[in-house]
């Protein structure tokens, strides 16, 4: 009878402290989803940053201030008799 119960308490035991162990990885694998929960919703957030400043400047690519700011700074082309002065200190 005696071996009984102290099997009955062996096996209440090792159930214990296999309780015990799942629960606390398991604690650590929520804590690495809820990480890589916040670092992908702030990549979610830039991209979306991103994906605005993009739509605006489609908006604005047909006109002339754009068109004229690409020319200069892409051609390097200036209106006639136009004095570009270059900054050599750089």
């Amino acid at each position: 009878m005696k071996k009984r119960k102290f099997y009955g308490r062996l096996l209440v035991g090792l159930i214990l402290i296999y309780s015990v162990f799942t629960l606390i990885n398991q604690q650590k694998v929520i804590n690495q989803y809820s990480k890589n929960s916040k670092d992908l919703s702030l990549q979610i957030e830039q991209a979306k940053e991103e994906n605005n400043k993009l739509i605006a400047e489609k908006d604005n690519v047909n006109s002339k201030e754009f068109i004229e700011e690409r020319a200069r700074d892409m051609l390097e082309m200036y209106y006639p008799n136009e004095k570009v002065y270059v900054d050599t200190s750089m």
